[in-house]
């Protein structure tokens, strides 16, 4: 199994930043793709970004391309999300998801990924 853990969420304002951490353990996932997607209320779970671990190749939304950055340390067996620019159409719960072995053309697939974190909440005030 793979466990998945999201840290640094809050509130902050328009304009500001924020940075998500999503620490994984478990199996080997040297191979993995991990995701990040988000929920906000009353709407469906979408999107956000992606990298392939091994080759560290990145995948965006189109609606956060240009502020936000998705990053992995090996080291600490850590995914990050960097959000610049935050915008409050960005408030929504955010999670971390992992799976082996996903083609580059449906990394973002909520239904592709098997192993989810538990969320952490982001709210951005105007």
């Amino acid at each position: 199994q793979v466990q998945l853990v999201e840290s640094g969420g809050g509130l902050v304002q328009a304009g500001g930043s924020l940075r998500l951490s999503c620490a994984i353990s478990g199996r080997t996932f040297s191979s993995y793709v991990m995701g990040w997607f988000r929920q906000a209320p009353g709407k469906e779970r979408e999107f956000v970004a992606a990298i392939r671990w091994s080759a560290g190749s990145t995948y965006y939304a189109d609606s956060v391309k240009g502020r936000f950055t998705i990053s992995r340390d090996n080291a600490k067996n850590t995914v990050y999300l960097q959000m610049n620019s935050l915008k409050p159409e960005d408030t929504a719960v955010y999670y971390c998801a992992a799976d082996r072995s996903i083609s580059s053309l449906r990394v973002g697939v909520l239904d592709e990924y098997d192993y989810w974190g538990q969320g952490t909440q982001v709210t951005v005030s105007s």
